[in-house]
């Protein structure tokens, strides 16, 4: 078989691995929208570097929109096989496109003014403006095509094909999937030690998807997987450490006491709506009920992370066991008396003149798109507010390039802001194991010297370079950090 590398490969967005066996079955392992750069993706996601009406099939290994976010464009260009994913993802999945879909009409229509008036006297015949990659009619139709299966049960894509998603505790219906594929055994590098070189064997490959953290307040620990011959790695967070859980939870209420207690401040927290939302929820309603929490307003303001936290109380058999251990006396961990979610757009900008201290959290997590925007733009000329960053910015986001040392202007929506609020970063909060908790988790449920190959994916290049470096040591062999396009064969 030939495993084809097309997003994802040095970066950290955009995940595509396009497999095709020896029988010719086309399998894609995730279908992630390039994300970051606003516009400037547009090219490489309209690139997909394969014809979607000769694809049989996706297995996707979780929701968020960096590994699903071009399933509506790929059913547009003619894909109509089926979405292998467990049945949270799909729920999540509904909802993330249709979100996405509509900023994507946002973005183009704010593009194609801008356009509109750098060219005022139009050459005749050329095309200026672009159309979204997709629309909400392309998300409702390719939702009929997803397929649903639970974890550790083992079923079949095709005759040569098995797959078996694991439970990978990176967020809510993500696995890591183990796919096992009947071919003959080719460019091995185990041949001349079994002397059997076209025999017929399952080889087995499995793709992480995104790796969980070991202690994460609302998901479990990500879970052990079957053995593999073949391994495609994330390494997001390759080359760091995160901070305890302890730490994590007294550093969060010592920013809110900072800010909203001693300063008068308002405390913004740009949080994706599905996972990194519902955690930080999660440990306000334990200080909550613990007597510690400021008695303050708590906003979550996003409908997407409104409708996915009612997701997350659909599965309450997915998450961890200190939830479910919270539910026996607090029926409801995401929720709390001094918190409101806010769906309504005219109570959204009414934030935006709000003196008293309070707490927003509001989507997106990287500052590119939402109401979390607007809220900085407002806010971040008052030394009395906050900007709490509790997770990983692309480098070419606002999310990223609002915490450069030293930095006193910024750019939101065309205009200068001088930054007067403090900027603060807790990284515990990630959704994305560390290097020593990945090299843990891949040690403890591979036996390490009968991996073949590792592919080192969804990591920028130094983080996944180190990352490398790190598995090596661990033991594995032949680890590869793969280009753009890179196609190999196993």
């Amino acid at each position: 078989m030939k495993v084809q590398f097309l997003g994802a490969t040095r970066e950290v967005t955009g995940s595509k691995h396009l497999i095709t066996t020896d029988s010719g079955h086309t399998i894609l392992l995730d279908c992630g929208m390039f994300q970051g750069k606003g516009m400037e993706t547009d090219a490489a996601n309209r690139d997909l570097g394969f014809d979607p009406a000769k694809l049989d099939c996706v297995v996707l290994s979780h929701a968020h929109i960096d590994h699903s976010g071009l399933l509506p464009y790929i059913y547009k260009l003619g894909f109509r096989g089926d979405i292998y994913c467990t049945p949270a993802t799909r729920d999540l999945c509904a909802l993330m496109l249709a979100d996405t879909a509509f900023i994507q009409e946002q973005d183009v229509r704010t593009y194609n003014k801008k356009i509109d008036r750098q060219n005022p006297h139009k050459e005749k015949g050329k095309k200026y403006f672009i159309e979204p990659l997709y629309n909400q009619h392309d998300v409702d139709k390719v939702m009929h095509h997803f397929v649903t299966y639970g974890y550790d049960r083992r079923f079949r894509l095709f005759d040569d094909v098995l797959l078996t998603f694991t439970n990978s505790g990176h967020m809510l219906g993500g696995a890591i999937c183990s796919l096992e594929i009947y071919e003959e055994r080719v460019n091995d590098f185990r041949v001349s030690e079994l002397g059997n070189e076209g025999q017929k064997c399952w080889k087995r490959l499995t793709y992480t998807g995104d790796i969980g953290r070991k202690h994460c307040h609302i998901l479990p620990s990500p879970q052990l997987f079957p053995q593999c011959d073949y391994l495609i790695c994330e390494s997001t967070y390759g080359d760091r450490l995160h901070d305890e859980e302890l730490v994590t939870e007294e550093q969060l209420l010592g920013v809110v006491d900072d800010t909203c207690v001693y300063r008068k401040g308002q405390l913004l927290i740009p949080s994706f709506s599905v996972g990194r939302t519902q955690e930080i929820v999660y440990v306000l309603n334990q200080l909550y009920n613990d007597g510690r929490l400021p008695h303050i307003p708590v906003y979550v303001d996003s409908p997407m992370s409104t409708n996915a936290t009612h997701i997350f109380r659909m599965y309450p058999e997915e998450l961890s066991d200190e939830v479910r251990d919270t539910m026996r006396f607090d029926p409801d961990p995401f929720g709390f008396n001094t918190l409101r979610y806010i769906t309504d757009i005219r109570e959204s900008k009414a934030l935006n003149h709000k003196e008293d201290p309070c707490i927003i959290i509001s989507a997106s997590g990287m500052l590119e798109a939402g109401r979390i925007k607007h809220h900085v733009a407002n806010h971040i000329s008052d030394p009395r507010c906050t900007i709490l960053i509790v997770g990983y910015c692309e480098p070419r986001t606002l999310g990223a390039r609002i915490q450069e040392p030293g930095l006193q202007w910024i750019s939101i929506f065309g205009q200068d802001h001088r930054i007067k609020a403090q900027i603060t970063k807790i990284e515990g909060f990630s959704g994305h194991g560390d290097y020593q908790e990945m090299i843990d988790y891949l040690t403890r449920s591979l036996q390490v010297d009968k991996v073949q190959r590792v592919f080192v994916v969804h990591g920028e290049e130094q983080s996944a370079q180190t990352y490398k470096g790190h598995l090596q040591d661990a033991g594995f062999k032949h680890v590869e950090v793969p280009e753009k396009g890179q196609i190999v064969e196993l």
